[in-house]
């Protein structure tokens, strides 16, 4: 077996003197797409931040790829520079490239729109261009689909299935909704507890 793209060993995770994270051990394989469930405030994005290399503040390893890409519960865009720019900017992608990708997420046309001419769901496909953009080895999603319709939740879990499916990077994304778990995810990871741990590890 190939060595894993993400593996973490962790042993705690305190804020203050509370531990919010147990021991836990997490590895995550090329092309693996694994949905990060559990209570809400059960420390679900507390452990994505960890694997992105945003807390280093824990007890415990961590061995993940340089080539690391998040998508937020927000899309963290550049209001003042168009979608273009946006993926340019902070990958350094060609502009050819930036438009090849717009337009697999369907924002073909909108290239030279601001973030705020954009609806929230094209904010978020904008959001995950450009971290596809980066040709990540690890992708890390935090409630990506949180805050749409339903229609439009169905639209991104399509397109979310699709270009996930042509590529090969292992994917962590967090979510509330099982749905949403069952439909993307090749295994489901479950936090509970005080401290939070992984209850269950299932392939679906």
């Amino acid at each position: 077996m190939s060595a894993p793209v993400l593996d973490l060993a962790l042993r705690a995770k305190f804020f203050g003197a509370t531990r919010v994270l147990g021991a836990l051990r997490l590895s995550i394989g090329k092309g693996e797409i694994v949905a990060l469930t559990g209570a809400s405030g059960i420390g679900k994005t507390t452990l994505l931040r960890i694997l992105a290399g945003l807390d280093t503040e824990f007890d415990g390893t961590l061995r993940r790829p340089e080539r690391t890409a998040m998508v937020f519960q927000e899309p963290t865009l550049l209001p003042w520079r168009d979608a273009r720019a946006n993926i340019r900017l902070t990958t350094g992608a060609s502009a050819d490239a930036a438009d090849r990708l717009l337009a697999e997420v369907g924002l073909e046309g909108r290239e030279e729109a601001l973030p705020l001419q954009l609806s929230l769901g094209q904010r978020r496909r904008l959001a995950f261009a450009r971290a596809l953009a980066a040709a990540p080895e690890l992708l890390l999603m935090d409630e990506p689909f949180v805050s749409l319709d339903p229609a439009r939740v169905e639209e991104m879990l399509t397109l979310t299935a699709r270009l996930l499916a042509a590529r090969d990077t292992a994917t962590v994304f967090v979510t509330h909704s099982r749905a949403e778990a069952d439909r993307l995810a090749s295994r489901v990871v479950t936090l509970a507890g005080t401290p939070a741990v992984i209850v269950a590890d299932m392939t679906t």
